[in-house]
């Protein structure tokens, strides 16, 4: 027939219970199934191909995929250009990886690290290249040289801010 019957109200409040836990548990699993590190949130960004391919060269991927948590003050395509382009690919040269490799490490730090934790200090961070960076967020957000454009993205396996320079250790 064409006519559907109507459910008793007891069934109709039991099938709306259903449903609604349904959409929550498919919410809670499409989550976790677009969870992603660093790496995997940096690339969604679209802005950071460079980065990515100085991380890959570097050998730094397995260090931005651990499991963390890891903070990292990520460059932008537009902060790597500009870097005067005959110094940005001699960088990209085989040969200066060692040294991308240290630039690299120079925007990452071991361990949690959110705007929270700096807003409105001034501090530094200890960086897993060994060195630290300023970090002045009592009127804007610097960290070194570098103006921070977009804080705390968050990761499965930490958090990316995002600045406007790629910051060279001292």
């Amino acid at each position: 027939s064409a006519f559907k019957r109507k459910a008793p109200p007891m069934i109709r409040s039991s099938r709306a219970v259903v449903a609604v836990a349904m959409l929550f548990v498919a919410q809670c699993l499409g989550g976790a199934a677009h969870a992603k590190d660093i790496l995997g949130t940096a690339q969604d960004a679209g802005t950071f191909t460079i980065l990515l391919a100085a991380v890959k060269s570097t050998g730094l991927t397995e260090t931005l995929s651990a499991t963390g948590p890891i903070t990292i003050f990520a460059p932008t395509d537009d902060a790597f250009a500009k870097l005067p382009s005959e110094e940005l690919r001699i960088l990209l040269r085989p040969e200066s990886m060692e040294k991308l490799r240290t630039i690299l490490t120079y925007h990452i730090v071991d361990g949690r690290a959110t705007s929270r934790d700096f807003l409105g200090k001034r501090l530094e961070a200890a960086t897993m290249q060994g060195g630290s960076l300023l970090i002045d967020a009592t009127k804007s957000v610097m960290i070194d040289n570098a103006k921070l454009i977009k804080a705390d993205i968050v990761a499965d396996n930490g958090f990316i801010h995002v600045i406007d320079t790629v910051m060279m250790p001292k």
